[in-house]
Formats: C-alpha cells, structure tokens, sequence
C-alpha cells in the first residue's frame, strides 16, 4: 500500500495550493480518508476526513470555511483545496487511510500513511 502526498510548497498569507493524495495497493472506495497536519514541536492534528463515497466530510474548527476535501475513486487520489491559506497552517500534511467506523479524527483510526508535503506560509 502507498500514500502518495503532494502539492505542498511555499505560499503568501491569504494564498492557495491544492493537496493531492495518489493510493496505490489498496481499493480507494473502500476506506474513508482524512488529511492531519504536523508542525514543528506540535503533535499531529486533524484536518480533515471523507467518507468512502465523498458525501460526508468533517472539518477541524481551525480550517472549517477554507479547506475543502474529496476524493475521485476512480482516479485513485484523494484532494485537499486550502485556499486563504493562515502562517499557522504551516506544517507537513499527511494523507491517511482507515476502515475503522465511527470516529475518524484521531490518528490511531487510520491504518495507511503517506509520507507527507511541506506546506509553508509566509506572512
């Protein structure tokens, strides 16, 4: 199985990227998919998770309004569009894959890892 971020770079505040999450080895609609975030000295964070066929999202109160997350199954790749994009989202976001049922927001819920894309905002 394979993760594969990327997207990330160097951004101005107020900017945009979008995120991509290619997978590999495993059948895309069969697991609900998050993105988490982790900065230097801080611990990995939720952003934000899909379920298996798009219709439902979750988002961290820090980027509820600005980030958007789906996913085209058929294409194997998970998306996450980060527009007015803040210094503090600065950090290296992680793609990740889970089966488990109901909650999705903890790390612990998911199985599969990519190996993460820089993302860094200036001021």
């Amino acid at each position: 199985v394979q993760l594969q971020a990327s997207g990330g770079g160097l951004v101005q505040a107020g900017g945009s990227l979008r995120l991509s999450c290619a997978v590999s080895g495993l059948i895309l609609g069969n697991y609900r998919m998050g993105w988490f975030r982790q900065a230097p000295g801080k611990e990995r964070e939720f952003v934000a998770r899909i379920s298996r066929g798009g219709s439902s999202t979750e988002y961290s109160d820090s980027v509820k309004g600005r980030f958007t997350i789906s996913r085209e199954n058929a294409r194997n790749t998970v998306y996450l569009q980060m527009n007015s994009l803040k210094p503090e989202d600065t950090a290296v976001y992680y793609c990740a894959a889970s089966q488990r049922v109901g909650d999705n927001t903890a790390p612990a819920a998911y199985a599969y890892w990519g190996q993460g894309t820089q993302v860094t905002v200036s001021s």
